[in-house]
């Protein structure tokens, strides 16, 4: 038989990022005025054809950078090649204002709303080009808050520009050899030096090696590096602009900023990241010296949310080409179709549901974002953005990626094929467990900030009861078992943050209790709207709540943090000998 004869599959539909989601046109409906709303959902239905009919073609045409170290007479020149589909979808998101939106603020405090939920749709087929996007992001957020005037009118506004040719991107350099996440292990030197004219800032000498660099292509870079003693760990770090590709500086080199090599990654391929030694590299003081662990923090509270948001977003795609496929295959001899299974359709219903559940909590925050950007949030409001920043970073990663799992094996076959774009999306996403802080990493950021700012606990209690409170009695008697749970599990909060912070082993499950009761009342929020609205999605908007609520983990994350009450300093004793033996004879008891 021909390879054309027989049975041919027909492909599934290629349905809008926007306008076929499920999800996030009544979300935004909710949330933004309606001139807001109007224009933004002109302008999500406009990307959303350019992304079908002229980015996701693009997708075989982005390849992994390399690097050539040196000419053909021995000379160094670290010369940085990326790929044409890298830089079409660069050039792309750029033209689009991707950051500018956020700066230009013509939505006044809707403009976060109006820039992420542009970039939720565009994850799915720009991806690989979001990390160094989101970095500039975080750069240029820091430089409007504690750039000096040379820096806010030298280099803010390229980082804004639409024009590809002239636009900046900015890295960020923390990671080193000895700590990764734990900065106060930083080797990299900054030494004041004498002032030139084409000095933006406090000038300084900076010698190390950065082991972990993304953005290599960039025009700046925003660098970590210890200006005082080490034995202050983090407490001596300062923050700097490192100039790369702008000025008189051609490139890295002529900055003394070598490329040692290129990272050979499980995804994200095309984002040329590197390993870098500085030599001699100027630099300039952003804020205060000594201060740079809390300056730096306004940058990674950015590109923490960007995180979130392509978490989410690469699980919608995933999710969309599931429930296309199901449309499309044909089942049990051809007298159905997969979307006619109920037992296939209730997995998809189970993505569909956290994928629900994320968008709604990942907005809460970038709308609690924007408001804060514009002077516009209350303490209690800015309070509750500061605990859900860490949360929905590592809550949307840690659960996005298995959800993105499920789908490839709902396509069954197929699912494992490159062609789909499943496997990339799940490689990329992969980045996102690990890039600005591990899911541990932001449990524990969760549990200091909550120490620091004890009172934020008691906002967001505040908030919660206010918003069980609000549940008309129509509502109330659908949701009953649901309203109870959320009620009981909201007043165990503050006295699971207490534990948190005195039991070494309870950080990641605070997190994700923390993140599942968010998940609830985001979803709740939206079912109360929609009920009292008569919104034609009230029945699922209703559902959604109840069945997050009440079959969802929130009683396993009771069981396992009852679990680890007590006795914690043995459970921790035996966790090394479950992992390493017996025979183990290690230093982190407890």
């Amino acid at each position: 038989m021909r390879a054309e004869q027989g049975f041919q599959q027909p492909p599934y539909p290629t349905e809008h990022p926007y306008a076929a989601d499920t999800v996030l046109p009544s979300l935004l409906k909710r949330i933004l005025p309606e001139t807001t709303h109007r224009a933004l959902e002109a302008d999500l239905e406009r990307l959303g054809n350019i992304l079908i009919n002229e980015i996701r073609p693009l997708s075989p045409l982005v390849h992994a950078a390399t690097l050539t170290q040196y000419d053909e007479f021995g000379r160094r020149v670290d010369r940085l090649h990326t790929s044409e589909g890298w830089r079409k979808l660069e050039d792309f998101a750029i033209r689009e204002g991707y950051n500018a939106i956020a700066y230009e603020r013509e939505h006044g405090e809707h403009s976060r709303t109006y820039q992420f939920a542009r970039t939720m749709i565009m994850t799915g087929d720009c991806h690989v080009i979001m990390c160094p996007l989101g970095m500039t992001d975080g750069a240029t957020r820091l430089l409007e808050l504690y750039g000096t005037e040379a820096m806010k009118t030298g280099i803010f506004p390229l980082l804004l520009r639409r024009d590809p040719t002239t636009a900046y991107l900015s890295g960020q350099w923390m990671t080193e050899r000895p700590g990764g996440s734990d900065v106060s292990r930083t080797e990299t030197h900054a030494t004041p030096t004498q002032r030139i004219d084409t000095d933006l800032g406090a000038p300084y000498i900076l010698d190390g090696f950065k082991w972990f660099s993304s953005a290599a292509e960039g025009n700046i870079a925003i660098a970590l590096a210890r200006t005082g003693d080490p034995s202050l760990g983090s407490r001596s770090l300062s923050l700097f602009l490192v100039p790369l590709r702008l000025g008189s500086y051609s490139s890295p080199l002529s900055n003394g900023v070598l490329m040692h090599r290129l990272k050979n990654k499980v995804g994200t391929h095309g984002v040329p990241t590197a390993e870098l030694e500085l030599r001699g590299t100027r630099a300039w003081l952003i804020g205060d010296e000594g201060q740079g662990v809390r300056t730096i923090a306004a940058m990674l509270n950015i590109t923490r949310v960007h995180s979130a948001v392509h978490s989410v977003g690469s699980l919608q795609r995933c999710l969309a080409i599931a429930s296309a496929y199901a449309k499309v295959r044909a089942v049990e001899g051809g007298k159905k179709f997969l979307s006619d299974v109920p037992l296939h359709v209730a997995g998809l219903a189970d993505i569909a549901l956290l994928y629900r559940a994320l968008v709604h909590v990942v907005f809460g925050a970038v709308t609690l974002l924007g408001k804060n950007e514009c002077g516009r949030a209350s303490v209690e409001e800015e309070a509750r953005l500061r605990l859900l920043t860490p949360r929905i970073k590592a809550y949307a990663a840690q659960k996005a990626s298995g959800a993105m799992e499920e789908a490839m094996t709902a396509l069954g076959g197929l699912g494992y094929m490159e062609e789909t774009g499943v496997g990339r999306l799940i490689r990329d996403a992969m980045v996102e467990k690990i890039w600005e802080g591990t899911v541990n990493v932001c449990a524990l950021d969760l549990i200091r900030a909550t120490t620091r700012y004890p009172k934020a606990i008691g906002y967001f209690v505040d908030w919660a009861g206010g918003l069980i409170a609000s549940v008309p009695p129509a509502l109330e008697k659908q949701l009953s078992q649901a309203i109870n749970m959320l009620s009981v599990s909201v007043g165990q909060i503050t006295a699971s943050f207490e534990e948190g912070a005195a039991n070494p082993l309870m950080p990641r499950l605070i997190l994700n209790y923390f993140a599942t009761i968010a998940c609830g009342l985001y979803l709740l929020e939206h079912a109360i709207w929609s009920f009292v609205d008569g919104q034609p999605t009230a029945e699922e908007d209703i559902e959604a709540a109840r069945r997050w609520i009440v079959e969802g983990e929130l009683m396993k994350l009771i069981a396992d943090i009852d679990s680890v009450r007590g006795e914690h300093l043995r459970r921790a004793d035996l966790n090394l000998k479950l992992v390493y033996g017996t025979s183990f004879q290690g230093s982190a008891k407890l």
